[in-house]
């Protein structure tokens, strides 16, 4: 077992010799990246990506961020592509094959059919002088220099340099594309993110109670209306119109004052001028506003400024906005 000390050292000179790697990719986006966009962005159908080993587990994330981006993709493993999976490139597709050596023997045996179909090429190679990079229509060097790995054998700085790469092909493609957050949204309706983008104060605050009191409520029925309904807060209401607000903390300052309790009305006890927000707006936005103002609800009004619910902090951790 190596010490401490050695084995941070390790680290570092791994995450240096990847960041050179990294860096040194500047060096590759010239005009051949710039046509490799080009052509995918004009392509007719889709792009399918192959590779194989470690090259294939970054040619699956590279799909990922093609499709959640806006550029259709499709992983083909090297492997299987040559016992049937071929069938999935259809004529209007371009392929990426991605490949450190470009001399592995699926890729030879691949290229010469993908060819013969009219499919351009593009290889994502880490040797501009390999069988691959010959065979394509389009080059996207990948070179790098060594291996993080001592032997410099394992797959690290090579594998890291072609995601990389991937990633500033996707990016490129998103630029041209003109893709906007609303597009993003629609890719990704499920995520927190996604639900940043479209997710409204109504689609939470139609699932909560309506706790409204008004202002000649007494204290017990406000007391009730706010236990019972589990937000923590009634609007004191007149025709729907919200005159103020009562919260378990304005309860907890009254009893500590020295007052007769049952004397006392909601109207006596309630703060003005409470925070709303409009049923439209984004459940984001909602947060944003509880944040600015330390407090964990809002009530909800409608476009004639009518109360009609509240959002709390909790509706927001629950669809994991926060």
């Amino acid at each position: 077992m190596k010490s401490y000390q050695e084995i941070k050292k390790i680290a570092l000179a791994t995450i240096q010799n990847e960041a050179e790697a990294v860096a040194n990719l500047k060096n590759y986006i010239d005009d051949a990246f710039a046509k490799c966009v080009e052509a995918i962005f004009n392509c007719k159908g889709r792009v399918i990506i192959t590779g194989i080993g470690k090259s294939a587990n970054i040619a699956s994330k590279i799909v990922s961020t093609l499709n959640s981006t806006g550029t259709p993709a499709i992983f083909m493993h090297a492997a299987d592509a040559i016992h049937g999976d071929l069938g999935i490139i259809q004529p209007d597709d371009i392929v990426i094959c991605i490949s450190k050596s470009g001399n592995t023997p699926e890729i030879k045996v691949i290229v010469p059919l993908m060819k013969s179909s009219g499919n351009k090429i593009i290889a994502l190679v880490g040797n501009i002088s390999s069988y691959l990079a010959l065979q394509a229509d389009f080059i996207i060097n990948c070179s790098v220099q060594k291996e993080a790995c001592p032997n410099n054998l394992a797959p690290t700085s090579s594998t890291t340099a072609q995601l990389v790469m991937g990633d500033a092909l996707a990016i490129a493609l998103l630029e041209c594309r003109g893709f906007t957050t609303e597009d993003f949204a629609k890719y990704h309706p499920g995520g927190a993110l996604g639900k940043q983008l479209y997710l409204r104060v109504s689609d939470l605050s139609v699932n909560n109670e309506v706790p409204k009191i008004f202002p000649d409520t007494d204290v017990k029925k406000t007391i009730l209306e706010i236990t019972s309904k589990r937000l923590g807060a009634a609007a004191v209401v007149e025709n729907d119109i919200i005159l103020g607000i009562v919260t378990d903390g304005d309860l907890r300052r009254m009893l500590q004052k020295d007052v007769a309790i049952e004397t006392l009305l909601a109207k006596d006890i309630m703060s003005l001028h409470p925070k709303t927000i409009q049923k439209d707006e984004l459940a984001v936005t909602a947060l944003n506003v509880m944040k600015q103002n330390n407090i964990t609800q809002l009530l909800v009004v409608d476009e004639n400024n009518r109360y009609i619910g509240v959002i709390h902090l909790h509706d927001l951790l629950r669809e994991g906005i926060i």
